[in-house]
């Protein structure tokens, strides 16, 4: 069974990102060994005009955000993937996959900045071009859970290290 939803979006801003291909950006934002300069990249978020400086000017004084984003170069899904820190295949919710049902991401960015029609942010993974279908700000108190269990990772974890997600691959020859 499908189920359709009425809900339409529309890009609210365009993420402007030193990264042009999947092979350049890190698998998480906090990733960054394995980048061109190994430090967390920075980006502009630029509104397109439909949206007024009204709906994001209160944005200034939070440390983090959220990006709602939509993985726009992602072409189609399968029910398993095998993650970057190996392991074997893994149900893709299970995942932060780009290739999802639905092609959605969501990405907790450094706010550096509110700017004319813009925002400048850090720790960003997403790719030059990806639109951006939401902001919401990020809540400590509400956003984090430090302590929390996460699966088959806590694993992996457990036998590599924690956070050892790899840089981002090289392109294959």
């Amino acid at each position: 069974m499908t189920l359709k939803t009425p809900a339409s979006m529309n890009a609210i801003a365009f993420v402007r990102s030193p990264y042009a291909q999947r092979i350049d950006a890190p698998h998480q934002p906090t990733v960054t060994e394995g980048t061109e300069t190994g430090e967390s990249a920075t980006a502009r978020i630029e509104f397109v005009d439909a949206i007024p400086v009204e709906a994001y000017r209160d944005l200034a004084g939070f440390e983090r955000i959220w990006l709602i984003f939509l993985f726009h170069r992602s072409e189609g899904w399968k029910a398993e993937v095998r993650p970057p820190r190996g392991g074997g295949k893994r149900s893709v919710l299970a995942t932060r996959s780009p290739h999802r049902p639905n092609a959605l991401g969501l990405s907790a960015v450094k706010l550096i900045g509110v700017e004319e029609r813009a925002l400048r942010v850090s720790g960003i993974d997403l790719l030059d071009g990806t639109p951006i279908l939401d902001i919401k700000p990020y809540v400590p108190y509400a956003d984090a859970f430090p302590d929390s269990c996460a699966g088959w990772i806590d694993e992996i974890d457990a036998r590599q290290g924690k956070q050892s997600a790899p840089g981002p691959r090289k392109p294959r020859r």
